[in-house]
C-alpha cells in the first residue's frame, strides 16, 4: 500500500526547546519594548483601542495582497471578507466617532510576504492624533526608537552590519532631496499635479544605469529608484525621516499646502530599514475614492484582481476631524533594538515558511 505524502520534518522548528531558549531573551525584550511604548502613549493621554481584523476591504493599495475568507451568515449564505492589512479604516472611523488620540498594537496580514523583514502575520503599532500637524509624529517616532533601545538595553539599533543611534534627533529629508542626493534624479519636474511623465523619469533612471521594463509605470520606476539607489543610504548613524512623498504616491495623505506636487506623507528609516509610514490624513471622500479607483485599476492591470471599496469608510471620512496618523512595524523595531537577524526571531509563534 502506498503511503500518503508526509510533511517535511523541520530541522529546528521554533518550538524546539533549545531554539526557543535561544530566542527567549529577544521575546522578553519584545515584551519590555511593547510595555514601554504603551506606558508612554497612555501617559500622553492616548487611548488603546482594539480594531477588528475582519473587514469588507483589506485596503486599496495596488501592491498589497490580502488573505481572503468567507463569512457565513445566519441564513447560510456566504460573502467574501478579508483579514485587514492595516487597522487604518477602522481607526479612522473611531476618529469620526469622536475619539481624539488613539493607538493599537494590531495583528495584520499581508500575503506574498515572507522574508527577513516580512512575515505574513505581524504586529503594527498604529496611532492617531486629531487636530495635530503631521510633523508632530516625527517626535513620536523618535521617542519610540529611544524607548525600544532603553527597554532592550541597547546603545544602538543594528541590522546586517549597519548601526543607528536611537537617541539622536532624526534627520529630515524630502523624497525629492533624497533622489537628487543618492540617485542624481530630478524628481519633481516629472510631476504635474496628478499627472506624471513616465518617459522623463525613465530617461533619467536609465541614464543612471537603472534598468526599466517597457510596461513600467511612473510609480514602478519611482519604486525601483527608491529601493536600488536611495533606501540603502537611509538611517545610517542616525534615524532619517523621508518626508514629502510625491503627490501621486500620497495614498491616504493630503497634499502639501505649499507644493501641490508633494504630499504630507513620510517614512521613518533606521539602518536602511523602513520602520514607519505616516500621513497628514486626507479627509476628502471624493478624492479618496478617486485614488482608490486608480490603485485598483493598477492592481487589475498587474495582478488581474481588485478589492472592494469600504463605502462605510468613505462615508466616515466626511465626519473625521483633521488628523495625523502613523503605522510602525513593531516587529521590525524589536529586530533592530535586539540585533535579531530575521523577523521570525522576534515573533512569539512565527508563521511556518
Amino acid at each position: 500500500m502506498t503511503r500518503p505524502p508526509q510533511p517535511p520534518v523541520l530541522a529546528s522548528p521554533w518550538w524546539d526547546r533549545d531554539r526557543h531558549a535561544g530566542r527567549r531573551p529577544l521575546l522578553l525584550a519584545r515584551n519590555r519594548i511593547q510595555r514601554a511604548i504603551r506606558d508612554w502613549l497612555e501617559s500622553e493621554t492616548f487611548l488603546e483601542v482594539d480594531p477588528a481584523a475582519l473587514a469588507i476591504s483589506p485596503g486599496n493599495e495596488a501592491h498589497l495582497h490580502a488573505f481572503a475568507t468567507t463569512q457565513i451568515g445566519n441564513e447560510g449564505m456566504g460573502r467574501q471578507m478579508y483579514l485587514h492589512t492595516s487597522p487604518e479604516f477602522a481607526m479612522k472611523k473611531l476618529l469620526a466617532a469622536g475619539e481624539e488620540r488613539i493607538f493599537a498594537f494590531a495583528h495584520v496580514w499581508r500575503n506574498r510576504e515572507h522574508t527577513r523583514l516580512h512575515s505574513p502575520e505581524f504586529t503594527m503599532l498604529e496611532w492617531y492624533r486629531a487636530d495635530d500637524d503631521y510633523r508632530r509624529l516625527f517626535d513620536d517616532c523618535a521617542q519610540f526608537l529611544r524607548l525600544a533601545a532603553e527597554a532592550a538595553g541597547a546603545e544602538s539599533l543594528q541590522y546586517q552590519g549597519a548601526t543607528c543611534d536611537p537617541y539622536a534627533t532624526p534627520e529630515v529629508m524630502s523624497v525629492a532631496e533624497a533622489f537628487a542626493e543618492y540617485a542624481g534624479i530630478d524628481l519633481l519636474p516629472t510631476i504635474d499635479g496628478t499627472e506624471t511623465d513616465t518617459a522623463a523619469l525613465r530617461a533619467q533612471a536609465e541614464a543612471k544605469g537603472i534598468r526599466t521594463a517597457a510596461d513600467d509605470s511612473w510609480s514602478d520606476i519611482l519604486s525601483r529608484i527608491l529601493v536600488e539607489k536611495v533606501e540603502p543610504h537611509l538611517g545610517h548613524g542616525r534615524p532619517l525621516i523621508l518626508d514629502r512623498y510625491p503627490a501621486p504616491e500620497a495614498a491616504l495623505a493630503r497634499r502639501a499646502s505649499d507644493e501641490p506636487r508633494e504630499a504630507e506623507r513620510f517614512e521613518l528609516y533606521a539602518c536602511g530599514v523602513e520602520l514607519a509610514n505616516g500621513f497628514g490624513e486626507l479627509t476628502d471622500p471624493a478624492e479618496q475614492r478617486r485614488r482608490f479607483g486608480l490603485e485598483m485599476d493598477e492592481k487589475s492591470r498587474v495582478y488581474g484582481e481588485r478589492y472592494p471599496i469600504d463605502e462605510d469608510f468613505l462615508a466616515a471620512l466626511a465626519f473625521m476631524p483633521p488628523a495625523s496618523g502613523c503605522a510602525l512595524g513593531f516587529d521590525r523595531l524589536v529586530m533592530l533594538a535586539t540585533g535579531a537577524p530575521r523577523i521570525d526571531e522576534v515573533l512569539w509563534t512565527p508563521v511556518a515558511p
